[in-house]
């Protein structure tokens, strides 16, 4: 038999039960199973008929085969609201479409970000945003810093205000950045976006520099989305923030010296924080080493305080900690 999987397998099948009988067998399984085998569906628009009878014959099922079965959205479409209702399909379909649109850009996942601001060059700024809304946070970031001042923070601005990208939108945009690629980037075997949190993960990401300058120009054009962004933004500030535990996690990756440029000029606050989650010699050679630097560049000092806010954001990812920003409730144990 053709090598496929056991879930192509499981969804040719179901494609051959017709829509009824495949939706009481959609029926008896858990949202996530039933969200995999219709990925598969709309992956299957038509499927070559030996196929579906090499399946058939090793499931054992009797099946009425037509001269060539129809996938696609439609099939998938008509299977979920016949399964779980027509509201809930449409949740399902629209989760799926968005996750498949997102392997659009997988061409540009590997790519060095300054070949990425190269093939964006000339492009309008919406379909920058859009680009870099389906990227990884941390590419995207990287990519953002490389754009032309003055455009970083009108893209940003269209990421923070773009909620649904049309999957035809998605495609002709990949089709056009893959024809554009051929001269930019190495060839490589090609496979709800938007909105103010993807926005923050791509600034969290950026640079000090960075960081400042798209939050400007972000409150020049709009200072209402501007402070919406910045009140999700964690900074070396909110250390004050953190559990007692998480503090000391943090401190366990950050040498001395990194944390003695980072508290120069900082609040009492900020510094009490740190000090009385340190040991007693640690806190006597960290004030020692805060004493002994003496005056520090503003651009050092904001540069420590971005490495630890980075330790903070890569412990908050793994689940090592919890972040809690200003405004939000307290945790109950």
């Amino acid at each position: 038999m053709t090598t496929i999987t056991g879930r192509q397998k499981a969804a040719l099948l179901l494609m051959q039960l017709g829509k009824d009988r495949a939706a009481r067998v959609m029926a008896q399984l858990d949202v996530t199973e039933m969200e995999e085998l219709t990925s598969e569906i709309l992956r299957l628009d038509r499927v070559d008929q030996s196929l579906a009878d090499e399946v058939v014959d090793e499931f054992h099922a009797a099946a009425e085969i037509g001269p060539g079965l129809g996938g696609g959205l439609g099939f998938a479409q008509q299977l979920l609201e016949a399964s779980v209702g027509k509201e809930q399909a449409a949740g399902m379909i629209e989760r799926l479409q968005a996750s498949m649109a997102g392997h659009s850009f997988d061409f540009l996942q590997q790519a060095d970000a300054r070949q990425v601001v190269s093939l964006l060059d000339g492009e309008h700024p919406q379909t920058t945003a859009l680009v870099l809304a389906h990227l990884r946070p941390d590419h995207a970031s990287a990519i953002l810093a490389g754009l032309p001042e003055d455009l970083r923070a009108d893209v940003a601005h269209r990421i923070a205000l773009m909620e649904r990208a049309s999957p035809d939108v998605v495609a002709v945009v990949t089709e056009a950045l893959q024809r554009k690629a051929s001269a930019v980037l190495a060839p490589r075997e090609l496979s709800a976006v938007g909105g103010v949190q993807p926005l923050v993960e791509i600034i969290n990401r950026a640079d000090p520099a960075t960081e400042k300058s798209i939050l400007e120009g972000l409150s020049a054009r709009d200072e209402a989305l501007a402070d919406q962004v910045r009140a999700l933004m964690f900074v070396f500030g909110d250390v004050v923030l953190l559990e007692d535990r998480a503090v000391q996690l943090v401190l366990r990756q950050v040498e001395t010296g990194t944390l003695a440029q980072a508290l120069k000029g900082s609040g009492p606050d900020v510094r009490d924080k740190i000090l009385r989650n340190m040991s007693d010699r640690a806190r006597e050679n960290l004030v020692e080493e805060i004493e002994l630097l003496g005056p520090v560049r503003l651009s050092q000092v904001e540069e420590a305080r971005a490495a630890i806010v980075q330790v903070i954001r890569g412990l908050e990812e793994s689940g090592q900690i919890v972040v809690r920003r200003e405004g939000e409730d307290e945790l109950v144990a």
